[in-house]
């Protein structure tokens, strides 16, 4: 067989030693580029500082143009920064590390211990190397983020103080016409618009000195259209100024907020069976005349706030709308009412995660509920997570050994959500499959898992295999080891 027909040589260990050092280099690279732009940071907070100071004494539209011209080459000094370490981190997270090859035949003919276990040493030494850089990198990237958002507050702080504007009152009164326009509304919806209408254009012709009414000779509706486009025109000619004219703007925009929930209060053809249905029960008696859009999402939030379980379901049962059932559904996790395990039961049978999570709030040991979480503790990671964290929510015994089943699942994050919902059951069964897991799992983030469940468990036990782990090779572990006091809460 010529050289040219032999086939190509494992890797050498010569080469992967070539290969560690290369990286080596490119850590050592990586951390001279992040130098200079440590370096940069602290002149740029002292550009910043002189900032803050102008805009607490800006009082007119001129003195804020000034704090925007004063801000603009910080942000564009903050954006270069940021290019900068965008670009050295997209360097760093392309370097990939070596893992040794070996000869399968080789590997059964030869004890093969140290040409197995030789690159095992400097591979993990790189691992943690890679990891310290990779940390700088994260502190580095903390400090940006951290300018980044102080010059996205100084400009909130500035467009905050600016205004209003006659074009925030044009586009108010755009935006109701728009829903007049675009709406389908019952007889007694038009007649509630006409009278929204009228009253806004008699308050707004006191401001403006104008004259505007509702056309009498077209169809309602479009009536009520023709006289807001009218008076926005009418707005824009009076070309206010926002200092100057900032008494008579903040009145046009009083005038239509109310315009707005005019709008809003009248009856849309697709409202009325729902929102009678409501008013029957009672649901908006606890809006006291308080205006908000939409009117239902106010109202829940005062149920919520009075404890109104009812209610809360009630407008989950009847509203539509993915806005509503989503603010239904976070009232009911923030509340965790035992009076939702039925209807949380039923949409967790739908594969609800959100349900499931809201079961876990409730927290009560029902076994209906346990049953019902246990069927998707073995399915797929997007319904195991809240699932088996439900469960340890509740602190089920029934679901240790479903749940202990799981640490050894292929998916890193399933591993993980099992030790932690083990943890919050705190059944000391499950120490010593939490222990196997700190010992022999490959992944950081499910041996942490492992040992803060076991910190959770508290026994003396529990917290002497948590404490075991004070060596681990990662500082994720080793973190939660130190936790372990070895004074044990059980």
């Amino acid at each position: 067989m010529s050289d040219e027909d032999a086939p190509d040589s494992e890797p050498t260990q010569e080469t992967l030693e070539e290969r560690i050092d290369a990286i080596r280099g490119e850590f050592t690279s990586i951390e001279a580029d992040l130098e200079p732009i440590r370096a940069d940071l602290d002149p740029i907070r002292d550009e910043i500082e002189p900032v803050h100071d102008t805009v607490e004494a800006a009082e007119t539209e001129d003195d804020l143009d000034e704090v925007e011209a004063e801000l603009e080459p910080v942000r564009s000094d903050v954006e270069a920064v940021r290019e900068e370490f965008d670009a050295v981190r997209e360097e760093f997270d392309e370097i990939e590390l070596p893992e040794p090859e070996t000869d399968e035949d080789d590997e059964e003919e030869s004890d093969g211990e140290e040409d197995d276990d030789a690159p095992d040493g400097p591979i993990a030494e790189l691992e943690t190397e890679q990891e310290a850089l990779e940390e700088i990198l994260d502190d580095l990237e903390a400090e940006i983020d951290d300018l980044e958002d102080e010059v996205d507050d100084i400009q909130s702080d500035v467009d905050d103080q600016r205004g209003p504007y006659a074009t925030d009152v044009i586009d108010e009164v755009d935006d109701a016409n728009g829903d007049i326009e675009s709406t389908r509304w019952t007889e007694e919806g038009e007649q509630e618009l006409r009278a929204a209408v009228e009253a806004a254009l008699e308050d707004s012709n006191a401001v403006l000195g104008t004259s505007t009414s509702i056309p009498a000779d077209e169809p309602l509706l479009d009536a009520l259209v023709e006289a807001l486009e009218t008076l926005e025109a009418e707005i824009e000619a009076a070309d206010l100024d926002p200092d100057d004219d900032a008494d008579q703007i903040a009145s046009l925009l009083e005038i239509t907020d109310e315009l707005q929930s005019g709008v809003d209060d009248a009856t849309a053809w697709d409202d009325l069976q729902v929102r009678e249905q409501l008013r029957r029960e009672g649901y908006y008696d606890v809006l006291d005349h308080v205006k908000d859009f939409p009117p239902e999402w106010h109202a829940l939030k005062v149920h919520e706030k009075r404890g109104n379980v009812d209610m809360v379901l009630l407008a989950l049962e009847s509203l539509g709308s993915d806005f509503m059932e989503e603010h239904c559904l976070e009232a009911l996790e923030r509340m965790g009412p035992e009076e939702a395990i039925e209807p949380m039961l039923q949409r967790a049978n739908r594969r609800d995660t959100t349900a499931m999570s809201i079961l876990g709030k409730i927290g009560k040991d029902d076994e209906e509920v346990v049953e019902t979480l246990l069927e998707y503790v073995d399915s797929n990671p997007q319904l195991q997570r809240p699932a088996m964290r439900a469960l340890g929510e509740i602190g089920s015994e029934d679901a240790v050994q479903p749940i202990a089943n799981q640490l050894v699942a292929e998916e890193t994050v399933v591993r993980s959500s099992a030790a932690r919902a083990l943890g919050l059951i705190g059944d000391t069964r499950a120490i010593e499959p939490l222990a196997e897991r700190l010992e022999e799992d490959d992944e950081d983030t499910a041996r942490a898992s492992a040992a803060w469940a076991l910190n959770q468990i508290g026994t003396e036990r529990a917290l002497e295999a948590a404490a075991g782990a004070s060596d681990d090779r990662a500082y994720l572990v080793q973190a939660e080891a130190e936790k372990a006091d070895l004074e044990p809460t059980a």
